[in-house]
């Protein structure tokens, strides 16, 4: 690996960076081609290590996780590099051999691996023949549809347990945006009902475009299925619980600092105090260490928690406390870092919030997680290397004042 590394060393890419500022336009674009053909093969590289680390582990679910750290990406980007890097190696060779010419890119050949991930690997092998003279020159989405149709073809009577499989893997997501936003979305719905969904929120979204109303549209069709969500036409509005970190000043008006919405992140002061100042907003009192800003200890020798000790560590831990896991404390399992049985406390200082995916991805060969005193968890994966996860403070640090 010290060759890898030396091919693409900062000192090299520095001389080469170097060089393009006496690039005229068609050089800079030869340039950036060079470059994306380049990344291709490097990400044909990396496919394979991935591979190979299945392959080493027996295809253990954990190695999801495990890429997810290394990489600094999320889980489910992690499993689709996972998945294809299995998939090029085994029934895609002909779209690996593309990308080790720099012909396609790696986004493009996982468009590849997910449209033929459904075909018995014969027919992986043939859409994979049929592919390779089309793929070259074509964006991802072109690419996605004509693996599309090529897998079609290879299986017709496949396609339609696909689309039925698919249908039953239907899920709702949310994803966090910039400041202050977040999208919610219902992932592979039924087609049928989803159009007459979206047929139904216009309807009634144009029926509210009058003359007084200063929404667009499309505000106004995000505001009616929030509100179809929350409550539906003549039911019952549901009430739900999120958690708003903010310091008193900042509540009062008297500082403009940050405030944090658990699993969004930081917002501003402005916003904070809008969404505090609801009429269903229930206010709470919580007790920091004054140097740290972490929340004090409200221990338990219980096994089962209590229910004032479950939302004191769900409200310490805000997240998933899996670095780069950013699932809301509420919807976690709550769980012991060191197992029940083999001695541990039902207690703040030995409680963790892990989701369920999580929970059990602890109890595999090979990981260990540490929960130190001062509340820094760090897991180690079966390869040896280690993450930390701290739960944030709820202020800034201060120094110790000295006593008058």
């Amino acid at each position: 690996m010290a060759l890898l590394k030396e091919i693409i060393s900062l000192d090299v890419l520095q001389e080469v960076n170097a060089s393009l500022d006496s690039l005229g336009d068609s050089d800079a674009v030869d340039a950036a081609v060079a470059a994306s053909e380049g990344i291709a093969r490097l990400e044909a590289v990396r496919f394979r290590a991935l591979a190979q680390l299945n392959r080493h582990r027996g295809g253990a679910s954990s190695v999801v996780q495990e890429i997810a750290f290394a990489l600094s990406v999320v889980d489910g980007h992690a499993a689709g590099l996972v998945s294809t890097a299995v998939a090029l190696t085994t029934r895609l060779p002909r779209t690996l051999g593309l990308l080790d010419r720099g012909e396609v890119g790696g986004y493009g050949a996982m468009k590849v691996a997910t449209a033929t991930a459904w075909l018995s690997d014969e027919d992986a092998r043939a859409v994979d023949a049929v592919l390779e003279d089309r793929l070259p020159g074509r964006n991802c989405d072109q690419i996605r549809k004509a693996a599309n149709h090529a897998a079609v073809m290879a299986d017709r009577e496949g396609a339609a347990r696909r689309a039925e499989r698919h249908r039953a893997g239907r899920r709702l997501s949310i994803r966090h945006g910039e400041t202050g936003v977040a999208s919610i979305e219902v992932e592979d719905g039924p087609v049928e009902k989803v159009a007459a969904a979206y047929t139904r929120i216009d309807r009634e979204a144009r029926a509210l475009k009058t003359g007084g109303e200063t929404r667009t549209l499309d505000q106004l069709r995000a505001d009616i299925a929030l509100d179809l969500m929350l409550g539906g036409q003549g039911g019952k509005s549901e009430r739900s619980e999120v958690f708003l970190y903010m310091d008193l000043n900042t509540y009062l008006g008297l500082n403009d600092d940050p405030a944090e919405l658990a699993g969004h992140g930081h917002i501003p002061a402005s916003l904070a105090r809008h969404i505090a100042s609801g009429p269903d907003t229930v206010l709470r009192r919580i007790i920091t260490d004054p140097l740290s800003g972490q929340v004090l200890d409200l221990g338990r020798d219980r096994y089962r928690p209590t229910a004032g000790l479950d939302e004191f560590v769900r409200v310490r831990d805000r997240e998933c406390r899996r670095p780069g896991c950013h699932r809301i404390a509420q919807a976690c399992d709550l769980d012991h870092s060191l197992p029940w049985q083999h001695g541990g406390h039902t207690s703040a200082t030995e409680l963790i919030d892990l989701c369920r995916r999580d929970h059990r991805l602890k109890d595999e060969p090979g990981w260990i997680y540490h929960l130190a005193e001062d509340g820094t968890l760090t897991i180690t994966t079966p390869t040896g290397h280690s993450y930390n996860s701290t739960p944030p403070p709820l202020h800034e640090p201060r120094t110790q004042e000295p006593p008058f």
